[in-house]
């Protein structure tokens, strides 16, 4: 089996995906990082816009060691050859970044690659392109997204039903007060941010997120 097999059949297991910068209240994200693993998170996206490339790297690498030790893929926000220098396993992009040809160029077929999606129509073109998983969201507001509105539950729902085996995330305000609702409208795999990055018991928030979507999908 080839890395990107094994990469692929990862993300096919997974359930749940965190979101992070860099540093958390001026700290590296090193420590909720590794206490999200140890709750159960599948992948880990390191999200940074503004540092320079040596900063971004050097970032990666920590948590690509930590998401080995924890049999989790590391993804790599926006830049391809950022996420090749970083040892990623994935690049993730927006609907305003490369198009997923020229990343699939610059990544070849062993990286992962996935994509945000906000509508129906780009749903259906994610899952007519090459991309490996999709994001659907936000389903909820949050200030992580200012400015984009809320999908709700209705875009999951018609995600669930034309994904077929492409997996997809939902993403967007979703914490242990509403995953249940955003898993029951099809959502086996969830994306987030504050609700892990912000938590007091990272480790305890995680493994209650996995719990209330593995159950069902065992």
């Amino acid at each position: 089996m080839s890395n990107g097999e094994r990469r692929r059949e990862r993300l096919r297991r997974a359930h749940l995906y965190l979101v992070i910068d860099a540093e958390v209240d001026g700290r590296p994200s090193d420590a909720v990082v590794e206490a999200a693993l140890r709750g159960g998170v599948d992948l880990v996206q390191l999200r940074e816009k503004e540092r320079a490339d040596e900063e971004i790297v050097a970032s990666g690498r920590r948590l690509r060691a930590l998401c080995d030790e924890h049999d989790a893929l590391l993804v790599v926000n926006d830049r391809p050859d950022l996420a090749l220098a970083c040892g990623a396993d994935a690049v993730h992009v927006g609907q305003d970044d490369e198009a997923i040809a020229a990343v699939r160029r610059t990544v070849g077929d062993e990286l992962l690659i996935g994509v945000s999606t906000h509508s129906p129509e780009q749903v259906a073109a994610a899952l007519e392109s090459d991309v490996d998983y999709f994001a659907v969201g936000p389903v909820h507001a949050t200030p992580t997204k200012p400015g984009r509105p809320a999908v709700g539950l209705e875009l999951v729902r018609h995600a669930a039903a034309v994904a077929g085996e492409r997996p997809f995330f939902a993403i967007g305000g979703i914490d242990t007060g509403n995953v249940a609702d955003v898993a029951a409208a099809g959502a086996e795999r969830v994306a987030v941010v504050r609700a892990i990055r912000d938590a007091g018991d990272p480790r305890a928030v995680a493994a209650e997120l996995r719990a209330a979507l593995v159950p069902a999908h065992v």
